[in-house]
């Protein structure tokens, strides 16, 4: 009977002890995971993002206020991309510094083992999973719509004046050269009065758009009782037509962009419901999507995977290599996660294996190096 009860003290210790461990590893993951988020956010944002709103401003004349509005609706999506990374940034930077500390040395010296030290990290990242997908399930799309319908309404506003006479805008060409030049005589109550259009937008000619009356729609620009003048760059007269209503889009078709925005803007349910419709605008593009709604955040887990056995440095290494480790992960799935999803788009993978392809190859990859680390001796 003694015996028994010293053996159900001596399990109570240690299950106090593993309690005590698994607070002091979350701890540390959960630090590092904030960190981790917040410095792949910042790149993400100083890159990508701000190349956009840079574009946007110059390019289509949206404000600048609802240029950087609209990136921030898309900030759910980029936190979305930025668990997984900031989740194996958090486990290689916290097991290569008990590591390099010799605290795992000693954990399993006392019989614990690398599965039970990485027990709460993996809890961890389901936990982180479960939320990525909850995200963008619930906030993501919502936040997609709003940037789409704000992104339509700064395309239509075209940032023209209420109230203002006599003012001038212009759309440059990416060589810099002038693409349209638009003049307004007077804007008011949302109309537009004595308009004068200089599009040299095609090579070789030049039309002259003239109207008394017009206003901006998403749809396009409307006109009324005008006329359309088209001449030769030099000078000579093609073609005049006379109008009493009349929409032109000035090139800008918002088309295909919208439809890029169609995965983002629908969650796992409605994404299948609008597949089921035939009439649905690139099937194959819509499918890989569905199936990376599923494959992003299993990517955390996969993250872990191969994320311990690297991150447990042999003993004569004695520096930390976790950051340069992540990085490398990281760069390594998004090379394998671009491939495999232009061979989605081209038709050389089922959109299935496009979308699961970098979690595939990385879960193998991580099979073979966890099993190594912990089965064999350090």
């Amino acid at each position: 009977m003694k015996k028994i009860n010293k053996q159900k003290k001596l399990l109570a210790y240690k299950i106090r002890h593993l309690k005590q461990l698994d607070k002091y590893i979350l701890k540390q993951v959960i630090e590092m995971f904030i960190m981790g988020v917040l410095v792949f956010t910042s790149i993400i944002f100083a890159s990508d993002t701000f190349i956009t709103l840079i574009k946007q401003i110059s390019m289509y004349g949206i404000p600048f206020k609802i240029a950087f509005l609209i990136i921030i609706l898309h900030l759910p999506a980029v936190f979305v991309m930025t668990i997984p990374m900031g989740v194996l940034l958090a486990t290689v930077m916290t097991l290569n510094g008990l590591s390099l500390s010799s605290e795992i040395t000693v954990m399993r010296a006392c019989g614990i083992g690398i599965n039970r030290i990485a027990k709460p990290i993996f809890i961890f990242a389901i936990i982180m999973s479960f939320i990525g997908f909850f995200v963008n399930e619930t906030i993501v799309p919502v936040m997609t719509k709003q940037s789409t319908d704000l992104a339509l309404y700064a395309f239509s506003i075209k940032s023209i004046p209420e109230g203002k006479e006599n003012f001038t805008f212009k759309e440059v060409k990416d060589s810099g050269l002038l693409k349209r030049l638009f003049y307004v005589g007077e804007c008011a109550n949302g109309k537009l009065h004595n308009i004068t259009v200089l599009d040299a937008s095609k090579e070789g000619t030049i039309q002259i758009l003239q109207a008394r009356e017009g206003s901006t729609e998403p749809e396009g620009w409307k006109f009324q009782k005008g006329a359309i003048y088209t001449v030769t760059d030099r000078g000579k007269a093609l073609d005049t037509t006379l109008f009493e209503d009349t929409t032109i889009k000035f090139g800008m078709d918002l088309s295909e962009e919208m439809e890029r925005n169609i995965a983002d803007e629908h969650n796992f349910v409605q994404l299948c419901k609008l597949l089921a419709n035939r009439d649905a605008p690139d099937k194959r593009w819509l499918t890989i999507n569905l199936f990376d709604k599923i494959a992003l955040p299993l990517t955390t887990v996969v993250f872990v995977l191969i994320g311990v056995p690297l991150a447990i440095t042999p003993p004569r290494v004695r520096y930390n290599r976790g950051f340069l480790f992540s990085i490398l992960i990281i760069f390594g799935y998004y090379l394998v996660r671009a491939l495999s999803i232009s061979f989605g788009e081209a038709g050389s993978l089922s959109p299935v294996l496009a979308a699961f392809m970098p979690n595939i190859v990385l879960t193998i990859v991580g099979i073979g190096l966890y099993y190594r680390k912990v089965y064999t001796i350090c």
